[in-house]
């Protein structure tokens, strides 16, 4: 089995047992790591199964998982968040995913989005198109900004950057269609890949935030950058990305130029 057959097929099993979970919400066990960021048993439930899939199927490989950290060492290394957007799941709001990349060579060359409660599977390895359930996506040909809808993550509890990020939405508010805070970071890179979001930015994310997210990206068409145009977002974690028709308007906004 080829890796990106085998990530869409551990992510589907996951997104499996996350439904189970879900169904049962109610009764979820669930703690705060930190000002409203939680993890729950169907989290550590997932993950588990990710893992020992992975490992199974590719025992040389290392592995980091948002909730077990890191493992196992050589070229490859597979870049997992068992459920992104713990706390929608928890709420019963229907936007959260699985995210699972590969990585060879600490450059990222497969990701898998998967969303299990629209059975929607956003797929890509370098080398090939982006996917949505096996057919080819892109991003939107929308090239006016007056006409572009964003997605964003925006800071709370206790995150040092909520005053850069709340004037990055100042300046862009009155530029745009609209502005989306979904909850879901793998999902709003997707959505820019398939066209859904014309662009997407964030501070500070975490590599299994983004992994899979920046290959849909990449592999759809999309601009993507991190801060500045030198910097890579896996380096540093902050995202900004657009259709090729926005990009610079988008980012020269966004960065305050």
């Amino acid at each position: 089995m080829d890796d990106l057959t085998l990530a869409v097929e551990v992510a589907t099993e996951a997104g499996d047992i996350l439904l189970d979970h879900w169904s049962e919400r109610a009764h979820l066990q669930a703690r705060e790591k930190r000002a409203g960021d939680f993890l729950s048993a169907a989290d550590l439930a997932a993950e588990r199964h990710l893992r020992s899939r992975l490992r199974r199927a590719r025992p040389a490989d290392g592995w980091l998982g948002e909730e077990t950290g890191a493992g196992g060492s050589g070229h490859r290394r597979w870049i997992v968040d068992p459920l992104d957007g713990t706390t929608n799941f928890l709420r019963g709001i229907g936007h959260w995913a699985i995210s699972v990349a590969l990585e060879r060579d600490g450059r990222l060359v497969m990701g898998v989005v998967h969303d299990p409660v629209r059975q929607e599977t956003f797929a890509a390895q370098v080398g090939g198109p982006a996917s949505l359930n096996g057919r080819p996506i892109a991003p939107a040909p929308t090239g006016d900004m007056a006409h572009a809808l964003f997605g964003t993550g925006i800071p709370f509890g206790d995150m040092p950057h909520i005053e850069g990020h709340a004037a990055d939405i100042a300046r862009l508010m009155p530029r745009c269609a609209g502005v989306r805070r979904m909850g879901a970071a793998s999902l709003d890179l997707a959505y820019v890949a398939a066209g859904r979001l014309d662009g997407f930015w964030e501070r500070r994310l975490q590599p299994w935030d983004i992994a899979a997210g920046l290959v849909l990206l990449r592999q759809a068409g999309a601009r993507t950058e991190g801060w500045t145009p030198a910097e890579a977002p896996e380096d540093t974690g902050t995202v900004v990305t657009a259709t090729p028709g926005l990009f610079d308007a988008f980012a020269q906004c966004i960065r305050g130029g």
